[in-house]
C-alpha cells in the first residue's frame, strides 16, 4: 500500500513540474508575441523579418514544453 502512494506522489511531482514548464512556455510565447507586435509596430517595414523570427522562437519554447511532458 505505501508503494502505491510512493508512486503516485512521484507520478504527482513530475506533473506539478510538467505543469510549471507549460506555464513558463505559454508566457515565454506570449512574450514573444507581445515583442513581435511591438516591433513592428515600431517599424512596419521589418514585418516579414519579424514574424519569421518569432515564429521560430516560439516553435522551439513550445518543442522545450513537449520535452519536458513526454521526459518527465
Amino acid at each position: 500500500m505505501l508503494s502505491i502512494i510512493a508512486e503516485a506522489a512521484a507520478a504527482g511531482e513530475a506533473v506539478a513540474k510538467a505543469g510549471l514548464v507549460v506555464l513558463g512556455a505559454g508566457l515565454g510565447i506570449g512574450l514573444i508575441g507581445m515583442k513581435a507586435a511591438e516591433s513592428t509596430g515600431r517599424n512596419p517595414a521589418s514585418f516579414g523579418k519579424v514574424l519569421v523570427i518569432s515564429i521560430l522562437l516560439s516553435a522551439l519554447v513550445e518543442g522545450v514544453a513537449f520535452v519536458a511532458i513526454f521526459m518527465g
